[in-house]
């Protein structure tokens, strides 16, 4: 070969190379401003919405093993967070200020995941009509852990978005759940690597799932192929819509769930009426009424009676803290002695420094009692074989109503006032109502910051349902 075709070569190798380190040049800016990354339902939710809650970061929860929260002479006891969740036993959402309905926090526990089970075991006899006989049943994570790996993400629609994007106002809020998926080989490859851009060096590949939060019109749940149908939670039967169209297989691998997964939403028109403890109709205006919550419109925990029962809790590698999430509660106090709040019959809380104008009234209807599912811890979806159940049926056997079962933390009612000047219910503020909020008009806000002010004291005795 000649010496003026090697020149050539030489010269064309030098000219890609200075091309391609040019291209790079020009490309990894690019790709750190515009990284190429699949656009998520998210992504078209952000043009119009704003997502609600509290980052992990400014958590009101991050100092909850503190000594500050401690009962302090002369100050009453406080509203230290709100948690909201708007899929039974997937991650919470953590809240600054709530509406309070009659069935609880606005947009709690709106949505549960459900099995379909077979009735087995049957005898050898059974008709066929008793064989072919399935029926749908709530899941938690007593029985699946990683739903508190499962996060949920609540978007509100945002005024100042839409008047900028020349859109119509409306009320239309979603979810997102998101939980953690890598498809094998190079799909999954890619996925790993349009995660990291888009999420940084720890993110990993999730999928997503959007929810309406609006109970759907006769029309969208034909078109979407929605349907009626019952689910058992505990020991009730309940009619809910089941959205089960909406979730994709890949939920079901990753769950661990092995009969068909369904997922079904409360009917705003069918909420479970709650009696046992609650107060009755005839004492408070209405009769209590709750969604896809275990029994009780609302929970409460206070951060004095976690340290108290903490302390008496054997820890390992395994489990070194117990986190308030693990109880799964929806108001959690501060600077209460512990266990006091055992003794509380109705409560008042106050505006204090929550920047609210109104007061909220609760009845203390029993303590709740606990199963094994605070042993999952709620960051992880890992599950303790042993804590803090043990530790509960041990040290926490205080109500006759359940014996040798452990108790921690209260259930509530909400309590609604009348205002006789306008002859209705007392409520503050604005938000989103939506069709969960009854006719009546009941409802009231709660928010961080407010103080307590305990009006009844008395005994609980726990009935079982």
């Amino acid at each position: 070969m000649s010496q003026s075709v090697l020149g050539d070569l030489n010269l064309d190798f030098g000219s890609l190379f200075l091309l391609f380190i040019t291209a790079c040049a020009f490309m990894i800016p690019v790709a750190i401003v515009l990284p190429p990354v699949p656009v998520r339902k998210s992504d078209a939710l952000l043009q119009t919405h704003t997502q609600t809650g509290v980052r992990k970061s400014k958590s009101a929860l991050n100092n909850q093993h503190a000594a500050e929260h401690a009962p302090k002479d002369g100050r009453p006891a406080t509203v230290q967070s709100l948690l909201i969740y708007p899929v039974k036993s997937c991650r919470a959402i953590e809240v600054t200020r709530s509406r309070v309905l009659p069935q609880g926090l606005e947009f709690d526990r709106l949505f549960t995941f459900a099995q379909l089970k077979s009735p087995f075991p049957l005898s050898v006899d059974s008709t066929d009509e008793a064989k072919n006989q399935h029926r749908w049943e709530f899941i938690t994570q007593r029985q699946f852990p990683r739903l508190a790996t499962v996060k949920v993400d609540l978007w509100l629609p945002d005024e100042m978005k839409l008047r900028r994007q020349s859109m119509k106002l409306t009320r239309e809020a979603f979810l997102i759940l998101r939980f953690p998926w890598k498809e094998d080989g190079w799909r999954g490859l890619l996925s790993t690597i349009a995660a990291k851009l888009g999420g940084g060096a720890a993110a990993e590949p999730e999928k997503e799932i959007l929810l309406p939060i609006d109970f759907p019109s006769a029309p969208e749940i034909k078109d979407k192929g929605y349907t009626f149908e019952d689910v058992k939670i505990w020991k009730e039967i309940v009619t809910a819509l089941n959205m089960s169209t909406e979730l994709p297989k890949e939920l079901m691998l990753y769950l661990g769930v092995s009969n068909k997964l369904g997922l079904f939403r409360i009917d705003p028109t069918k909420l479970r009426e709650v009696y046992r403890c609650a107060p009755l109709k005839d004492d408070v205006g209405y009769q209590p009424v709750t969604g896809f919550q275990d029994a009780y419109p609302l929970h409460m925990i206070t951060l004095s009676s976690l340290q108290q029962f903490n302390k008496e809790v054997p820890k390992d590698d395994q489990l070194e803290e117990l986190d308030v999430r693990r109880f799964r509660a929806n108001i959690i106090l501060s600077g209460v002695p512990p266990y006091d709040e055992e003794a509380w019959k109705k409560a008042r809380f106050k505006p204090g420094k929550s920047g609210l104008h109104n007061d909220a009234m609760f009845h203390v209807s029993c303590r709740t009692v606990r199963c094994k599912m605070p042993n999952v811890d709620p960051i992880t979806g890992d599950r303790h074989p042993r804590e803090p159940d043990r530790s509960l049926r041990a040290l926490r056997d205080v109500d006759k109503g359940a014996p040798l079962n452990g108790c921690l933390g209260m259930q509530l009612t909400p309590l609604f006032e009348v205002d006789e000047m306008s002859n209705s219910y007392s409520a503050a503020g604005s938000g989103l109502l939506g069709d969960d909020n009854p006719d009546d008009g009941r409802s009231t806000w709660v928010a961080v910051g407010m103080t307590v002010d305990v009006e009844e004291r008395g005994e609980h005795v726990y009935i079982k349902q």
